[in-house]
């Protein structure tokens, strides 16, 4: 039996999942909560595949890219953009909690709260320091780069890997043969475990309604409401001008990677996509070194989504704990937030645990306060990944186009019709550029 058309799209297929896991979720609360092992897996599944693709995609475009100024112009000029969108972020949660007030009239004695709960995201939280961060970024071993699956230490190696097959042509030119074919054989293995998403759509959002169900959003609604407005004025007001400012559309952008939109809805995480957004940037006619630099270094850096979470999560405990702030300690406080919202997984809960990781070296809110944003977390984590997933697509072009490294007929293009080539998908060796 054939599908119809509508159904053999993927991003339908997620929908459908989401929607059903929803109806199982309200009906069987139990049943839903017990689903949340195939959301796991469907992530897990992809998350085991992003260090060895990121690796050959990097390691490609190096050598693409041959030059060595060109490779550290184009880092310097991505890494500053983050830097910029992030302060902006920052600034745009905090406005939003000046303007909102979404802890306002809560009263909240952060003395009688349970911090039990907090356990579990404190034994996560690491020291931010620039130190600790630059050293957590080297490997104990070559292959302890791939163990944890951690970005930042493939980019590493990736990036001494490419310098040293430039160094080498004769060696290099066989090396690279072979990885282009293993990047070719580790995008079909992808393309298989990308069937069983509709699977982990159902068990996330199963898992999310049968767990905490609608009335887990109660007096906190505000809250929720408030993050969502600053999500959608940062990539309304902040985005949209930037990317028409560089010649094309956002909306158009936003249709051509819908079904990685939609993905990271249900799963609540960035992780499953950055491959397809990988394959889908470089189809949109950027150069594949641009795209292999910029992307997998965005995950790190470029997290907007927790960056607008930190400062009104921040605010709504202020405000509900009634802890009034000065400039001064509004001002250590973005300080602080610009380290703790940098390197954090691009997974569920990682915004709880940077929240934590902040308030822990900030005195004058109370840890405690954290403790309120628990059950709702996961409403809100949906719109941290959405964000941050906008935000690192747009910046990859951005940078392409600074470096003249963007076929822009080609962006118009494939922007026009808004879709990319299946294809793509199942032969990503044989994409142009």
């Amino acid at each position: 039996m054939t599908l119809a058309r509508p159904l053999r799209l993927l991003y339908v297929q997620v929908l459908l999942g989401m929607a059903l896991g929803m109806t199982v979720g309200h009906v069987w609360p139990q049943i839903g909560a017990s689903l949340k092992p195939l959301s796991d897996a469907f992530v897990a599944l992809v998350r085991m595949m992003i260090a060895p693709i990121v690796f050959c995609t990097i390691v490609t475009g190096i050598t693409s890219l041959a030059s060595g100024s060109k490779i550290g112009r184009t880092i310097l000029k991505a890494l500053a953009l983050f830097y910029c969108l992030t302060i902006v972020a920052l600034v745009l949660g905090l406005g939003t909690a000046f303007a909102l007030h979404p802890g306002a009239g809560m009263h909240i004695d952060a003395h009688h709260l349970d911090t039990a709960i907090l356990a579990h995201y404190s034994a996560r939280t690491e020291s931010h320091g620039l130190v600790e961060f630059a050293l957590h970024v080297i490997p104990q071993t070559l292959v302890g780069a791939f163990e944890k699956g951690e970005v930042l230490p493939v980019l590493l190696l990736a990036l001494l890997f490419g310098f040293a097959l430039n160094a080498s042509p004769t060696a290099g030119r066989r090396v690279q043969e072979m990885i282009d074919s293993v990047a070719d054989v580790l995008f079909r293995i992808l393309a298989m475990i990308m069937r069983l998403a509709p699977a982990g759509a159902f068990g996330a959002m199963a898992f999310t309604v049968g767990r905490f169900g609608i009335r887990s959003i109660g007096s906190l609604g505000m809250l929720m409401l408030s993050f969502y407005v600053a999500c959608l004025l940062f990539v309304i007001c902040v985005l949209g001008p930037l990317a028409r400012l560089h010649g094309f559309s956002l909306w158009r952008l936003l249709r051509y990677i819908r079904e990685e939109l939609v993905i990271v809805l249900a799963t609540s995480s960035t992780e499953p996509v950055l491959p397809r957004l990988i394959v889908k940037l470089e189809a949109l006619g950027c150069d594949k070194g641009i795209v292999g630099l910029v992307l997998p270094a965005g995950y790190s850096f470029n997290l907007d989504g927790t960056a607008i979470y930190l400062t009104l999560a921040s605010m709504f405990i202020a405000q509900a704990c009634d802890v009034p702030l000065s400039g001064g300690q509004i001002a250590t406080m973005l300080a602080v937030m610009l380290l703790t919202s940098k390197g954090a997984a691009g997974v569920s809960g990682s915004g709880l645990v940077a929240l934590v990781a902040t308030l822990a070296v900030i005195p004058d809110l109370p840890l405690a306060g954290v403790a309120l944003l628990v059950g709702i977390d996961r409403f809100m984590s949906e719109a941290r990944a959405l964000t941050s997933v906008i935000s690192n697509a747009c910046a990859v072009i951005f940078v392409s186009m600074w470096e003249r490294a963007c076929d822009r007929t080609r962006l118009g293009e494939a922007l026009s019709l808004a879709h990319a080539p299946e294809e793509a998908f199942d032969q990503p060796a044989d994409l142009p550029g």
